[in-house]
């Protein structure tokens, strides 16, 4: 068999994973905080006998744009986006401590704040926070919680768990979309980081750019389809040939 197939499969294959990253992005268009992923491939010689004519495409170290999303003012004293480059502390379905950039909060029934999908928030002693029965909540710019009950005067319920990843322990997206640091390990709460009140941090995800990328990559998906399709005519003109012989 042509090994040519064996190089198109791997453009092919590529090119439907790059596919299915450009989807994802443009679906978390309008998510709060949505960071979008990127994907990267790279081209890796065949070494054997012979001249090196063949190369295959493997998926290189992926990531996320870093970019901050647009703000977008909405009033609400339990919408925040944080400033520079730090995010919210949140408990993962997994029980795992990770790390959002969507600042939309709202309090549970059982008194627990959480964000709009659901997640608990956690205070920069990494315990969820919980509020009054009945209370009214605001957030203050450095991300402290006060809840005020009737005419009474406001009182504290914890501070917010805000981070700021180093170089040294950046994030890293996990399968369900939230970030954790590359070790593993929950990342120290920074004093320093301060919020917007009242405001939300939209996707950074280029719509346009986005469904350019898709068709692009969609003609790449067909062209190295096509290749394949040359092989399997010219194993069969080879047959033909040797079966004349």
């Amino acid at each position: 068999m042509d090994h040519l197939i064996y190089t198109a499969m791997s453009g092919a294959n590529a090119a439907a994973n790059r596919q299915a990253v450009l989807s994802n992005n443009l679906a978390n268009a309008s998510t709060n905080g949505f960071r979008a992923e990127l994907s990267t491939f790279r081209a890796v010689p065949i070494r054997g006998d012979g001249a090196p004519t063949r190369v295959l495409a493997l998926e290189a170290t992926p990531g996320h744009l870093d970019t901050p999303g647009s703000a977008q003012r909405t009033g609400r004293s339990l919408d925040a986006m944080t400033t520079g480059n730090s995010w919210f502390a949140v408990q993962a379905l997994d029980g795992t401590e990770s790390y959002t950039r969507n600042g939309s909060f709202e309090v549970a029934n059982d008194g627990t704040l959480k964000t709009s999908n659901g997640l608990t928030v956690l205070s920069d002693g990494g315990s969820p926070i919980s509020v009054p029965t009945g209370a009214e909540v605001s957030i203050g710019f450095d991300g402290n919680l006060s809840a005020k009950v009737g005419n009474q005067p406001p009182t504290g319920v914890g501070r917010l768990k805000l981070i700021t990843p180093t170089a040294d322990d950046p994030l890293k997206r996990g399968d369900d979309g939230l970030f954790r640091s590359t070790s593993g390990d929950p990342l120290p709460s920074d004093a320093t980081a301060r919020l917007n009140v009242g405001v939300l941090e939209g996707s950074n995800v280029n719509a346009i750019e986005t469904m350019v990328g898709m068709i692009a990559t969609a003609r790449q998906f067909e062209t190295q389809m096509r290749l394949m399709q040359t092989a399997e005519a010219n194993e069969k003109s080879a047959d033909k040939l040797l079966s004349m012989q």
